[in-house]
């Protein structure tokens, strides 16, 4: 069942919400209206109610955030005042500040913790295909790897160490099917098999059979379908009820996937691998799009901001 919670300290939407060693939950940025966010709220999931949190120096939206090993959280690029910036986030002074700048702007990218304990982003770039390394213990970029240029696109961590990338927008703004797997150990990005169908601001989600689950997206779409990394394969599974886009996936504790919100959606569903059925799941009080989805320590999922709705 779904329960209100606390509301956050702003409305904000295509923000970032990163779960800290402690059960809280780091919002920061976003857009609200036509202008960027450096604000930032702190979920205490201990008591159920938001702290204040300082501002980042950056106000951006489209950016990533990721837990790094040292408990810290890196906010990288996004649009608004971000583009190459990067910031980062001490728990345990409640303080921002500056790090390196990537070597080219980002907005749309994604950003994956691997094995090594580097973050590899990607994408993210109208004009070039690349990725970049960031180490926290130099605190320094460095190339990774020359790839296709795409971005709201997904990377997936593979249990190899390896990172999926699947689908997004090309330079020209077209929808692209293909598909690449990034070795960051080799410095590699080789292409994988396509998609079935084209697809930008899907979801792709480790399932715990080790494949990928991707759902919905634009052009808008119903539906779902599996990677397997033995294989560099694809295949259709039965779509969801609804087409999607801008939605957020969550793996639950049971092994189950669950779908919530995207273009003004108030219904949510749940994939359970091992029947390979979707069924639906009792619905929100609210409609989210851009929004997003944290699983708590608890089990529970805070869900935060979004289009539609309130904060």
């Amino acid at each position: 069942m779904w329960i209100a919670a606390a509301s956050m300290g702003a409305w904000r939407v295509n923000h970032t919400a990163t779960l800290l060693p402690s059960g809280n939950v780091l919002v920061a940025g976003g857009s609200y209206g036509s202008g960027s966010l450096a604000t930032a709220d702190l979920y205490d999931s201990g008591l159920g109610m938001w702290l204040p949190a300082a501002s980042m120096a950056k106000a951006r939206f489209l950016h990533t955030a990721t837990l790094l090993p040292s408990g810290k959280a890196l906010v990288v690029g996004g649009y608004g005042d971000g583009y190459a910036t990067t910031e980062v986030y001490d728990p345990a002074t409640g303080t921002w500040a500056a790090a390196a700048e990537m070597a080219i702007a980002r907005g749309g990218h994604t950003a994956t913790l691997i094995p090594s304990g580097k973050v590899l982003v990607v994408g993210g770039n109208a004009s070039v295909g690349n990725a970049e390394l960031y180490d926290e213990s130099w605190g320094t970029w460095t190339w990774a790897a020359t790839m296709a240029t795409r971005l709201h696109h997904t990377a997936t961590l593979l249990r190899s160490g390896s990172v999926l990338i699947a689908g997004g927008r090309d330079g020209a703004g077209g929808f692209l099917a293909t598909a690449e797997v990034c070795d960051p150990a080799s410095g590699t990005c080789n292409a994988t098999g396509s998609m079935t169908a084209a697809r930008a601001q899907h979801t792709a989600t480790l399932l715990p059979s080790g494949k990928v689950l991707i759902t919905g997206g634009i052009p808008v779409s119903a539906t779902a379908e599996m990677y397997d990394p033995a294989s560099g394969t694809w295949t259709r599974v039965p779509s969801m009820a609804v087409a999607r886009y801008g939605h957020a996936s969550t793996l639950l504790p049971s092994g189950k996937l669950l779908i919530t919100g995207g273009t003004h959606l108030l219904t949510t569903e749940l994939y359970d691998e091992v029947s390979g059925t979707w069924s639906t799941a009792e619905s929100p009080a609210v409609a989210r799009n851009a929004h997003a989805a944290t699983l708590l320590p608890s089990g529970n999922v805070l869900v935060t901001g979004g289009y539609v709705g309130s904060p």
